[in-house]
């Protein structure tokens, strides 16, 4: 169960953050999907989604990365949109003094050259704390965790947002907003 239940989520992310057309699903500017429609879509594609199996998804992923609405009928990513079908209007809120973000080694050179930047995101990803940050960049090769002067940023006039699963969200960091890039 619990592989079915990984693939699904990976298929729920491809579909919900980044492709909804490659199954045939529209999502609404808030990123919403019909969990029907989108059980259907994926029938379509010979894949096997349940309700059951999607309410499991969602209950049970570690990173809240998907919410199911209040009637069950709809569901969204909550943040790490890159399909230009969703503009989630999120509410502004004031962060912390620091935030952190977790990136492999090797993107090192070109963040010192330009800073965090959302590549095909709406946005730059921020965690609260290191150890999110840190197992963030394990996933993509030897993590490094940066550390962003976020309070800095907010006082000079820089939106900050938080998405339902406490992910950070910033259009972008400049570099003189890098406090220091950690080796963990």
């Amino acid at each position: 169960m619990e592989k079915q239940i990984t693939e699904a989520s990976k298929f729920l992310s491809f579909v919900l953050r980044h492709q909804p057309e490659a199954i045939g699903l529209m999502l609404d500017a808030e990123g919403w999907a019909n969990v029907d429609e989108l059980i259907d879509r994926a029938a379509r594609d010979g894949r096997v989604l349940t309700y059951e199996l999607i309410a499991t998804v969602v209950k049970t992923s570690d990173k809240k990365r998907f919410t199911l609405s209040e009637d069950g009928q709809y569901i969204r990513a909550a943040q790490g949109h890159s399909t230009p079908q969703v503009a989630i209007r999120y509410a502004e809120k004031m962060p912390p003094e620091f935030l952190y973000h977790g990136t492999a080694s090797r993107f090192l050179e070109s963040i010192n050259t330009q800073g965090l930047v959302p590549g095909s995101r709406h946005y730059v990803h921020l965690s609260a704390d290191v150890e999110t940050a840190r197992a963030v960049g394990r996933r993509h090769g030897k993590p490094v965790v940066i550390t962003v002067k976020a309070m800095e940023m907010y006082q000079r006039g820089i939106t900050f947002y938080q998405a339902e699963n406490g992910v950070w969200l910033v259009a972008e960091v400049g570099r003189a907003f890098l406090v220091r890039c950690k080796m963990v």
